[in-house]
């Protein structure tokens, strides 16, 4: 097998004291006329995501409500070409809440231009950040969801963001859903102006919906949850500018106990400027239901991530993670070559036997702390070799040196894989001490991978 052209490691270095992430907060007690997504995570540990669970935490609702009235939490976007507003800076708020599950996304017609989003636990929504000048000033403007089968804004949050080369836009997906109102919605936003603007809530395109706009009933037994967005940027490709959305749906049963959690697939080919909620998205099922199953096995994913090759077949890869806690058990890869039709009769296990071992804790906390760091993972085709890389964090060092991040490569599209290799490591070359999470890949303009995370090395507590 060839040897990697180059790899760049880079750990974004944890301060004692500093929680980055998603934090496990103490959970409010749950009532019975809650959601059953509310219900499910006060009942279990793991399955829907930590970004989602956090809004059921009492110091989440206390630090909103200290907040009611303030221009910069109840500030909604303009509409798409309106003048851009740059929100003001706040101090944290106390108790002070987390801007987590960051996302970036990068202009492919001028790299000085990027937008960057995080989740924001003060007006519910997603704040996003934007610059034209290669990251030395930004801009800011928070992007609220709102949920048209009642007029209501929502809690959102979960950002991706991907740029089209053909639409010169970028896109950005995020959540809808509330603490008492069961509706559970993803939803697309856009922005033609590099970020300074994007589509109001009323306008988001509707990717995928436990409310039926026709009949006004809701599937309270279905919470949308995890999403990501990609676009196929091949000039040649037969799906050129085919805008990608992955989610995993979490279905409950009366209980709230999660009987299967499936990656879905959600894709169209024009979102409308002027109106995005006029976009038609077409519906795979990429991996099949399991209703009564046991919420664990083939029909239990979460951290769906897509990407384009360069000859625009549609890669996913996934984790094999239990619907009612956080403990994972493999990584698996999907592929279509026809633009998210159809997928592999079995899909391709990414990891190999003895290479990976998950944290076992079923919150995903990181011991001695409160950190709840789930096994989000890092995949990406290289734009100049076609190599795809996976990255995650793994446990099987636990004892000796915590949690540690690997990492694989294929250089055949994802039908075979390279064997584990640890990329969080020290001078002499083994795995780095204390815990290393939630990476990243990318690559530069000549091949050479590029790795980022965060890294408690240097924590002395």
């Amino acid at each position: 097998m060839r040897r990697l052209a180059g790899l760049i490691l880079t750990g974004a270095m944890l301060l004692p004291g500093v929680g980055l992430g998603a934090t496990s907060l103490p959970a409010a007690a749950a009532t019975p006329t809650a959601p059953l997504w509310a219900q499910h995570v006060q009942r279990y540990p793991g399955g829907i995501t930590a970004g989602v669970r956090a809004y059921v935490t009492p110091e989440l609702s206390s630090a909103q409500a200290k907040l009611t009235g303030d221009k910069w939490s109840t500030a909604v976007q303009p509409a798409l070409g309106a003048p851009p507003q740059t929100a003001r800076r706040k101090p944290n708020t106390n108790p002070p809440l987390p801007q987590n599950e960051t996302n970036v996304a990068v202009s492919l017609e001028n790299p000085s231009i990027a937008v960057a989003g995080s989740n924001d636990y003060v007006s519910g929504g997603v704040t996003v950040m934007y610059t034209a000048d290669g990251g030395s000033h930004w801009g800011t403007i928070r992007v609220n969801p709102q949920f048209n089968g009642t007029r209501d804004y929502c809690s959102g949050g979960d950002p991706w963001f991907a740029y089209s080369l053909r639409d010169r836009a970028f896109y950005m997906v995020q959540l809808c859903f509330f603490r008492s109102n069961p509706a559970s919605e993803v939803q697309l936003y856009k922005s033609v102006d590099n970020g300074q603007t994007w589509t109001p809530g009323s306008q988001s395109g509707l990717v995928a919906s436990n409310f039926n706009y026709t009949s006004g009933t809701t599937d309270s037994s279905v919470f949308h949850d995890n999403n990501q967005v990609t676009v196929d940027n091949n000039l040649h490709s037969r799906h050129y500018g085919r805008i990608y959305v992955t989610h995993v749906k979490f279905h409950m049963e009366p209980n709230a106990f999660s009987d299967y959690c499936p990656v879905q697939l959600d894709y169209t080919d024009n979102v409308p400027t002027f109106n995005p909620r006029l976009t038609v998205f077409q519906h795979t099922a990429v991996v099949p239901d399991q209703p009564g199953g046991p919420g664990t096995g083939r029909s239990a994913n979460q951290w769906p991530r897509p990407q384009v090759q360069g000859d625009g077949t549609l890669d996913l890869a996934y984790a094999l993670e239990d619907c009612n806690t956080g403990l994972d058990h493999h990584f698996e890869m999907q592929k279509s070559s026809d633009g998210g039709r159809s997928f592999l009769t079995h899909p391709v296990q990414i990891d190999h036997p003895g290479e990976y071992v998950d944290n076992p804790d079923l919150g995903d906390l990181l011991p001695p702390t409160k950190f709840r760091a789930p096994d989000s993972t890092g995949f990406w085709n290289n734009s100049k070799t076609g190599v795809l890389g996976f990255a995650y964090q793994n446990s099987r060092n636990r004892a000796t040196s915590g949690t540690n991040i690997s990492y694989e490569q294929s250089m055949d599209g994802g039908l075979t894989w390279s064997k584990m290799r640890y990329i969080s490591i020290t001078k002499s070359g083994a795995p780095a001490p204390n815990d290393q999470f939630f990476p990243s890949l990318t690559n530069l303009s000549n091949g050479t991978w590029v790795a980022i995370w965060y890294d408690r090395r240097n924590d002395p507590h």
